[in-house]
């Protein structure tokens, strides 16, 4: 069955109809002509599953990965960059309700500081798109840059000399199942992190790796299949650092930090300049990454973050950079007087702001809040139910995640008395 992409859902997947039903095609783009031979149904959506692009479209552009259309981590690299932005603006302003611009990625590759690689019998790479169980073999990756093909080689190089076994997919068998590549951008720290099942890792591992500056045995004793575990061993440095303007960051293997730091810089600057007054709370403050930033500019700030191991590395950084911001564990619903501080920046993982949190802000009224998310769809939720008294004073989006259907959006809320 034949028929022309109309345009992109937005989740970035191309919609075409064919006998009213509309199929989802990935790495479509609009005006493409596409012959669509077999299909699945997930949830309420047909995903296609086999097809081909007949007639491309002329907006398509030459995507610059070699694994683009197979791997599971770029949707996009097809569409020229410009395209993307005007995608993502007219995604925001779809779920939102009112128009957002969109501030551009400094660089649309090498970009990335952190990639997950899996290592398995399958390949040593990513996901393959639409799979959990098989992997596309890689050399490098295009958006994290020339150090993942560097670590790459001499992961190969290792394996190929010692012989450990390599992780079953879905049998929860064998031993080396990850290795973590993170970078300092703006600093050219590298750090190596390989996740292994319990074992014994040869002595000689980190001298396959001499060249970076931080390099991790991490084991994971769980059969859950994720890219982290307790830290068994570190040879050289415990942290790499990353800098945004004149603030750095202590990176460790188990702690987040966002994956673009070239665009983080503008994330940080954006929320330094739509705080007001003197006292914020950061709330959801994680590694301190805007509490920091914010403090070295004067505010004084408390960070509140769930996690212990998060809310240590923020205090680090901050006695790093020389300021007195103070972070401690805590619950979003159980943060106290919120109308004490001039500004409440939330920051709160996709599901959103939980429910007790929004109660409380409408109870105290804090007369400033700026909101930062990575899912506009919960974003909206959470706008609408401040939606009595408050008003949406001014947003920015952020392409964090340059060639994904990702975007990272600030809003600023205003107390509509203080208006």
């Amino acid at each position: 069955m034949r028929g022309v992409v109309e345009r992109l859902d937005l989740e970035g997947l191309g919609i075409v109809r064919l006998d009213k039903r509309e199929i989802h095609v990935p790495f479509t783009a609009p005006g493409d002509i596409v012959e669509i031979k077999r299909w699945r149904k997930k949830k309420r959506t047909l995903i296609a599953t086999e097809y081909e692009v007949v007639g491309p479209s002329e907006i398509r552009t030459e995507p610059k990965c070699p694994y683009f259309g197979t791997c599971g981590g770029c949707l996009l690299q097809h569409l020229p960059y410009d395209e993307q932005l005007k995608f993502k603006s007219d995604k925001l302003s779809e779920i939102l309700g009112f128009d957002v611009e969109v501030i551009p990625s400094p660089k649309i590759y090498g970009h990335r500081n952190r990639i997950d690689v899996v290592i398995s019998t399958n390949g040593i790479g990513f996901r393959r798109r639409g799979t959990w169980w098989d992997v596309v073999d890689i050399e490098e990756c295009p958006v994290f840059g020339k150090a993942s093909g560097k670590v790459l080689r001499s992961l190969r190089e290792f394996i190929e000399d010692h012989k450990p076994s390599l992780y079953e997919i879905g049998k929860n068998r064998g031993f080396l199942r990850y290795v973590v590549i993170r970078e300092g951008k703006f600093t050219d720290e590298l750090m190596v992190n390989l996740v292994t099942a319990e074992g014994e890792l040869p002595e000689e591992f980190p001298d396959y790796f001499d060249y970076a500056d931080s390099i991790y045995w991490s084991v994971n004793r769980t059969p859950s299949d994720v890219s982290y575990g307790d830290v068994e061993r570190v040879w050289k440095k415990e942290f790499i650092r990353e800098r945004l303007d004149d603030v750095a960051y202590l990176i460790h293997p188990n702690s987040f930090f966002q994956t673009n730091s070239y665009q983080a810089v503008n994330l940080v600057r954006e929320v330094s300049r739509l705080v007001e007054g003197e006292k914020v709370l950061d709330l959801y403050s994680g590694v301190g990454t805007f509490g920091v930033y914010l403090a070295k500019r004067g505010f004084t700030v408390e960070g509140i973050e769930i996690n212990p191991f998060a809310v240590e590395m923020a205090n680090r950084n901050a006695e790093l950079n020389g300021i007195d911001a103070v972070f401690s564990v805590g619950e979003d619903k159980d943060v106290k007087n919120l109308a004490k501080y001039d500004t409440i920046i939330l920051d709160p993982p996709r599901a959103g702001l939980h429910p007790k949190l929004v109660k409380k802000i409408l109870k105290d009224e804090p007369q400033t809040i700026v909101y930062v998310s990575c899912n506009p769809k919960t974003l909206k939720l959470n706008l609408n139910e401040l939606s009595g008294k408050y008003s949406v004073e001014e947003a920015v989006g952020l392409d964090m995640f340059p060639h994904t259907p990702h975007i990272e959006v600030v809003v600023k809320l205003k107390h509509k008395v203080w208006l």
